[in-house]
C-alpha cells in the first residue's frame, strides 16, 4: 500500500483487515479527507458497505472521487489545512455542483454555514445550519447513547459523541432532522449532504456509512 493513514499500524499489529479492496461491479468512489481526524475507521467502515473507499489529501485526489467524508477531528485545523491544500475552494465547489458528502462531528462543523462563535474559521458550508461546536461540553463530558435516527432500519444506533457539536438553528427549507438529543438536531440532511454530530465509524454499526453509500448510489443513478 502507498502511503500512510493515521491509525493504520496500530490496526495492522491487531490483526484487523485491509481497507484498501477493490469491491468490484460499480461501487461508488468514496473518499475519505486525510488531511487530520478519523480517517482509519472511515475507510473501513466504507469498503464494509460496499464502497471503494480511498484516502484525499490532495487536489488531484479530490477530482478522483464520486463523494467524500469529512471526518472528526479539529475542524479548524482541517480547514486551515484545506486552505494549504488549495482544496477549500475546489471542495465547495463540487458540494455547490451536488457532490454528496458526509460530515461526522468535526465534519459537520465544517459543512456549516454559520458557526454559533465568535471567532471565524474556514468552512466548506452548503448543509443550511448554524452549529455550535462542544455543545455538550469538553472531552470529560462525552457520552454514548442511543439514538433512533430517521431512515436507519433495525432500531436505534449505539453512538459516540466525543466533544460534539450541534445543531442550534436550521437555516434552508430542504433540511432535514434525522435525530435530535435534548431538542437539538444531531443529524441532518440537505439533499446530498449528510451530517452527524457523533462518530458512527468508532462502533461497529455501519448504519449510517451505508445510508451515505445508498445516496451516493442514488446520486450517480440520477446523473446519468
Amino acid at each position: 500500500m502507498n502511503g500512510w493513514v493515521p491509525g493504520e499500524r496500530l490496526a495492522r499489529r491487531a490483526g484487523r483487515a485491509d481497507w484498501d479492496v477493490d469491491p468490484g461491479g460499480d461501487a461508488p468512489r468514496v473518499g475519505v479527507l486525510a488531511l487530520q481526524g478519523d480517517v482509519l475507521e472511515h475507510l473501513r467502515a466504507l469498503g464494509r458497505v460496499g464502497a471503494r473507499p480511498s484516502r484525499v489529501r490532495r487536489l488531484e485526489q479530490l477530482a478522483e472521487v464520486d463523494a467524500l467524508v469529512l471526518p472528526g477531528g479539529e475542524s479548524t485545523t482541517i480547514g486551515r489545512l484545506l486552505v494549504i491544500a488549495g482544496m477549500l475552494e475546489p471542495l465547495q465547489q463540487r458540494v455547490a455542483d451536488g457532490m454528496p458528502v458526509f460530515g461526522t462531528c468535526a465534519g459537520m462543523i465544517l459543512l456549516a454555514d454559520e458557526l454559533d462563535q465568535v471567532e471565524r474559521q474556514p468552512l466548506v458550508g452548503g448543509l443550511g445550519v448554524r452549529v455550535r461546536r462542544n455543545a455538550f461540553g469538553r472531552q470529560v463530558d462525552s457520552f454514548d447513547t442511543l439514538l433512533q435516527v430517521a431512515g436507519v432500519d433495525g432500531g436505534p444506533m449505539d453512538v459516540s459523541f466525543i466533544r460534539a457539536p450541534r445543531v442550534e438553528q436550521v437555516l434552508a427549507d430542504d433540511v432535514e432532522v434525522l435525530a435530535s438529543v435534548d431538542e437539538h438536531p444531531v443529524v441532518v440532511r440537505r439533499g446530498p449532504l449528510l451530517a452527524s454530530a457523533f462518530h458512527p465509524e468508532v462502533t461497529d454499526d455501519d448504519r449510517l456509512h451505508r445510508l451515505f453509500v445508498d445516496m451516493v448510489r442514488a446520486s450517480l443513478s440520477a446523473a446519468q
